[in-house]
């Protein structure tokens, strides 16, 4: 097999806030991708609007950095190194971007948070990497925190290894030796420097910059190889779009050389072969995309001109095909009904609001082309679709970006996706890992035991904090942030990856409280809230418009009530409508689109709009619920 020494492809892999973004921005500009005087945002790879405002990763994405530093010259490349860089999601959710990204890779670069460890999304990066037989480096990042305890991270991430080796010894080989010589590195991404010798825990790594980290690189991520007398192969792993050239295919080159205006064979799922020509070769440099001429085996280009091509197809040699194999992902376990909006209020809004269910369908049509995790189903009713993802936040995520396209929805309450296994019904399992101060131990074990939750371990590591791991069904996740937060006050971390089927639990009790419904279409007045400000917690403000159905806030009490909070002041010829009279409101409390979807209850559903997001009872009736309610009264009698 020939070499391509001048070029590594790896992906930088993690749970979500352990550093992931802040690293590739500091190897950005340590290798002199930016000018002196440019201007860049923090975290320059997190590119789109929710991102920055969640903090997190969403999309996987490639940069391309050009190192020429002494690693590079004692390598045998004195011109220099391009290090094609997958900055990959760390949140479970986004599973589907993350086994995309390692199909592009020669390696991965772990990083773990110095004082946090390891935890499930690591687990389920590194599990993908193992299978993958990707040599793995270990960055222990943020060293610098003041609680910091980095020989304990480093023995945690090798004890996990080695149990992720041992799990998949069944279905693959594995090189035990390769693990045992897991390189380290210690790294302060935010100060943009990194080293092989451990520091003390809280202090800065010794070397002044990323040199450690760069030379790891080379050494250790092989060298893409290829055939030299194979046709050409290239993969298919991701889309994108120009404004000028249309769709884009990112893909990666394993054999073969793809050149601009070049006539190929392009191999789709549904097993045909189509000629098409390459109009324009892209490659990466830094954040930018530049015009490539050809490009060889190993490289990462985006090639335009294909304008129905998707993800896990393939280009090859027109003359000589051979196509790779498709991309594969794991199962979903979340789904919701999506359909447009049917309330009183659809379409009053504001003008441009996309409306129809064709409108919903294209777009939801045109989400498949690009999440290779996310399925499209046909309910019973024409203008709604079973919309299925990995978890609760990549389904909130798509309507909160249908939301901001303009569209105007009717969401459902999440719910789990089961199977049937050897006749019994079974739902789909979550590995919980839970840190808390050690005064909330109870009410966190009293939470999750409510929600079928099995503690497997939990763990004191002497600071005042405990970790614990549940196994609890996938089920019993939905709505718990909140309420999680709410018992610890805001500090609790919780995470959870996929961990498999088991038989159906058993009922869960979501919800204690029950819902305020608005019995009449009007105008929310200040009177009205004050005259049942004791019936419990608003989620409305005075003046919003308000319909038959509609939940306005959460009753003190278990059952629904149906309330009038659009009544106004008498008026006589004595007083006015506002005098006399202070009122001092307690704020609502205003739910996001994501807190909305939580708390909803089975018999209600989202409201979606640019503007506002509303819960509403799925019939909006009043007469027509009070009837089914006392059907299933006398039923269960």
């Amino acid at each position: 097999m020939a070499v391509r020494p001048d070029l590594r492809n790896v992906a930088i892999v993690a749970h979500v806030d352990h550093g992931k973004t802040t690293l590739v921005d500091a190897m950005l500009w340590q290798s002199g991708a930016f000018g002196e005087h440019s201007h860049v945002d923090e975290r320059a790879m997190d590119s789109g609007d929710l991102e920055r405002e969640k903090g997190i990763t969403i999309l996987a994405k490639n940069t391309a950095v050009r190192y020429g530093g002494p690693a590079a010259a004692a390598a045998g490349v004195p011109d220099g190194v391009t290090i094609n860089v997958i900055d990959t999601p760390g949140h479970a959710d986004f599973g589907g971007e993350v086994e995309r990204g390692l199909s592009m890779v020669d390696g991965v670069v772990l990083l773990v948070d110095a004082s946090e460890g390891p935890l499930p999304q690591t687990r389920f990066v590194l599990r993908k990497a193992l299978a993958a037989h990707l040599p793995v480096i270990l960055v222990v990042n943020k060293v610098d925190r003041p609680d910091a305890r980095i020989g304990e991270v480093v023995q945690e991430t090798t004890d996990l290894l080695l149990a992720l080796a041992g799990d998949l010894e069944d279905e693959t080989e594995i090189d035990l030796d390769a693990i045992l010589d897991l390189p380290v590195l210690y790294a302060s991404a935010k100060a943009g420097r990194a080293s092989t010798q451990q520091p003390g825990d809280g202090e800065l790594p010794d070397s002044p910059d990323l040199e450690p980290l760069f030379a790891t690189i080379l050494e250790r991520i092989p060298a893409p190889t290829y055939d030299d007398g194979a046709p050409l192969q290239a993969h298919v792993t991701n889309l994108d779009a120009s404004p000028f050239l249309g769709r884009l295919a990112l893909l990666r080159v394993f054999n073969g050389t793809l050149r601009k205006g070049q006539t190929v064979g392009w191999a789709r799922k549904d097993g045909t072969l189509t000629t098409v020509r390459i109009s324009e070769l892209l490659r990466t440099e830094a954040l930018e995309r530049v015009p490539a001429e050809s490009a060889g085996p190993g490289d990462i280009v985006a090639v335009a001109g294909i304008e129905e091509i998707t993800i896990g197809e393939s280009l090859v040699d027109a003359e000589d095909p051979r196509p790779l194999p498709l991309i594969t992902v794991d199962d979903p376990a979340i789904s919701m009904t999506i359909g447009i909006n049917t309330s009183p209020l659809a379409g009053k809004g504001g003008k441009g609001h996309k409306v129809t269910a064709r409108q919903v369908k294209a777009r939801l049509d045109v989400e498949l082309i690009g999440n290779v995790s996310l399925r499209v189903l046909p309910t019973e009713r024409p203008d709604a679709w079973e919309v299925q993802g990995r978890g609760e936040l990549a389904l909130a995520i798509l309507v909160e970006q249908m939301r901001r396209e303009g569209f105007e929805l009717t969401v459902g309450k999440p719910q789990v996706v089961t199977r049937e296994i050897d006749g019994k019904l079974h739902e789909p399992m979550e590995r919980m890992t839970i840190d808390v101060p050690e005064e909330f131990l109870g009410s966190v074990t009293q939470l999750l035991a409510a929600r079928k939750g099995r503690m497997e371990t939990m763990s004191n590591h002497g600071t005042g904090w405990v970790r614990m791991e549940f196994v609890v069904p996938a089920r019993g996740l939905i709505g718990f942030r909140t309420q999680f937060l709410t018992d610890t006050r805001g500090t609790g971390i919780a995470s959870s990856i996929a961990e498999g089927y088991a038989p159906w639990a058993g009922a869960i009790e979501f919800r204690t409280a029950g819902s305020l419904v608005a019995d009449r279409a009007g105008v929310v007045t200040s009177h009205a809230l004050m005259n049942l400000s004791d019936r419990g917690t608003f989620f409305v403000l005075p003046g919003a418009d308000v319909y038959e159905g509609m939940v306005v806030g959460e009753n003190a009490r278990a059952d629904d009530m149906d309330v009038n909070i659009t009544r106004e002041k008498k008026l006589n010829n004595i007083r006015s409508s506002t005098g006399e009279e202070l009122e001092r409101l307690t704020p609502p409390r205003l739910l996001t689109l994501e807190e909305s979807l939580e708390w909803a209850n089975d018999d209600e559903c989202v409201e979606v709009t640019p503007e506002i997001v509303r819960i509403r009872k799925v019939e909006l009736d009043q007469t027509a619920r009070g009837r089914a309610a006392s059907r299933a009264k006398r039923a269960g009698a």
